[in-house]
C-alpha cells in the first residue's frame, strides 16, 4: 500500500474576513472532492484570513499512480483564480 500526502500553503487575496476565507476554501474542497478520488481537508491557518493550508491524501498500490494523482490535484489548485499557492510539500510513504 503506498501513500501519497500532500499540504499546500495557500494566499487568498480576495478574503476580506474569515467568512470569506471559508467559502473560497470550502469551494475549492468540494471541487477536488467530485473530481478527484482524494481525502482533502484544510489542516492549518484556520484562523488567518488570508492564508490557508489544505492536506489531501490518495491510497493506491502504485508510487507513480500516487505521484500522478498529486500532480493532477495541484495543477488543478494552481489553475483556480481565487488561491495562490505559496508552498507545497509532498510525501510517498
Amino acid at each position: 500500500m503506498i501513500i501519497g500526502a500532500c499540504s499546500v500553503e495557500l494566499m487568498i487575496y480576495e478574503a476580506n474576513s474569515l467568512k470569506e476565507k471559508r467559502m473560497v476554501i470550502k469551494s475549492l474542497i468540494g471541487k477536488i472532492k467530485s473530481r478527484f478520488n482524494v481525502s482533502i481537508a484544510e489542516v492549518d491557518l484556520n484562523e488567518k484570513w488570508r492564508k490557508s493550508i489544505i492536506g489531501f491524501v490518495c491510497v493506491s498500490n502504485n508510487t507513480t499512480h500516487a505521484n500522478k494523482m498529486i500532480s493532477k490535484v495541484l495543477k488543478f489548485i494552481e489553475r483556480d483564480y481565487k488561491v495562490e499557492v505559496t508552498n507545497v510539500n509532498i510525501e510517498i510513504l
